[in-house]
């Protein structure tokens, strides 16, 4: 399928929106919730209280009578379904935390929802099944309450669950892999926005973290689907069994799924032993799932210089070709919010990463996206 080649030249997008955003693309959780002068995670980005300025949760700022729909339209934000041309998903860049369009326009008004001063109580998490842990026990590191680029072709609330059962090198959200960390945003403070939005958003995305190291999730998921909103998932694979479930559950309606390694090298990737086969195992499932009828889903690749993910990339790619999936992206890792001793950057790592695209691009997608880390 022919892809259109952005303007920056290192972007391509098939036809079909793929996935975006999670754990490993775009800017992290802490940046964006700094940029868009909310109180940030452990309330040290010296702004104001989210709650204690207008477009706390994502409303407009300015004269009252207004409405959120007045502001989508006034700020040019694109019809549902159209694929923003010049986002890097997971990025939000100026203009008080809205994410820029084609030619740097802000799409939409308001930024997410931080701590505000006093933490929401702590619920341990997942350490119940999903069936006993109601979506009010979802620990939640962050909401961005307008995305356009967390599931493209989709206008979304993004919320950012708190904990990952894994500790990859490369990880840009390293503050959202602790699990015994207070939760900043309570799940009814979502639900309140989502109530509100009824017909302006299309869905709402779980990402972390790992969204489903939390068993609540597949309650919180079912509610927001109760609410009339689709369901979009950024995962790791670390729990097929979890995934599984949600998928026969029906409660996913779209799936942003990272395959990081070979199975042989997953330990060394994500710092943790007998991983090998997680991540692939759900790709199998998806695939499966996606002949039935099941959700779309998006595979994606993060790659960093010297490192076995980019050793692996290539036939990591022709595996997931020849295991059924059909939408892939490549992305850059990025240094920022990295630990201190990860490199992102290389003489000719750029150079190399357009080549490596060229050659998974030409795999043979339905929809192939390559994400460069500027």
């Amino acid at each position: 399928m022919t892809t259109n080649r952005a303007l920056a030249g290192a972007h391509r997008t098939g036809t079909r929106a793929g996935g975006a955003g999670g754990p490993e693309e775009g800017s992290s959780l802490r940046t964006r919730l700094r940029r868009s002068e909310a109180v940030g995670l452990g309330g040290d980005d010296g702004a104001r209280s989210a709650r204690s300025r207008p477009g706390a949760l994502g409303e407009p700022e300015g004269p009252a009578g207004g409405g959120p729909s007045q502001a989508l339209q006034s700020a040019g934000a694109p019809p549902r379904g159209a694929r923003p041309g010049d986002e890097q998903p997971g990025d939000v860049r100026a203009g008080g935390g809205r994410p820029l369009g084609p030619g740097g326009a802000a799409q939409a008004q308001g930024g997410p929802l931080g701590l505000d001063g006093a933490p929401q109580p702590f619920h341990p998490a997942g350490g119940a099944p999903s069936a006993h842990c109601p979506a009010s026990e979802l620990a939640i590191a962050g909401l961005v309450p307008l995305s356009t680029v967390d599931w493209p072709g989709r206008l979304s609330a993004t919320v950012f669950t708190q904990g990952c059962p894994w500790n990859c090198h490369y990880c840009h959200n390293q503050d959202l892999i602790p699990i015994r960390v207070p939760s900043k945003v309570s799940w009814r403070e979502v639900r309140d926005l989502l109530s509100r939005r009824r017909g302006l958003l299309d869905a709402v995305v779980f990402t972390g973290g790992e969204a489903l190291r939390q068993h609540a999730c597949a309650a919180a998921a079912a509610e927001a689907r109760a609410l009339g909103f689709e369901v979009g998932l950024h995962t790791a694979g670390a729990y097929p069994r979890r995934l599984t479930d949600l998928v026969a559950a029906g409660l996913v309606d779209w799936v942003g799924l990272d395959v990081k390694a070979l199975p042989e090298h997953y330990p060394q990737v994500v710092g943790r032993p007998r991983t090998g086969r997680k991540a692939w195992d759900c790709l199998e499932m998806l695939v499966e799932a996606a002949g039935r009828g099941g959700p779309d889903f998006e595979v994606r690749t993060t790659v960093a210089p010297g490192d076995v993910t980019a050793e692996d990339a290539y036939e990591v790619a022709r595996r997931v070709h020849a295991a059924g999936a059909r939408t892939y992206a490549l992305q850059q890792a990025r240094s920022e919010g990295a630990r201190a001793d990860f490199i992102a950057v290389a003489p000719g790592w750029d150079a190399a990463c357009e080549r490596l695209a060229a050659r998974i691009e030409a795999l043979g997608w339905d929809a192939f996206t390559y994400r460069p880390a500027s």
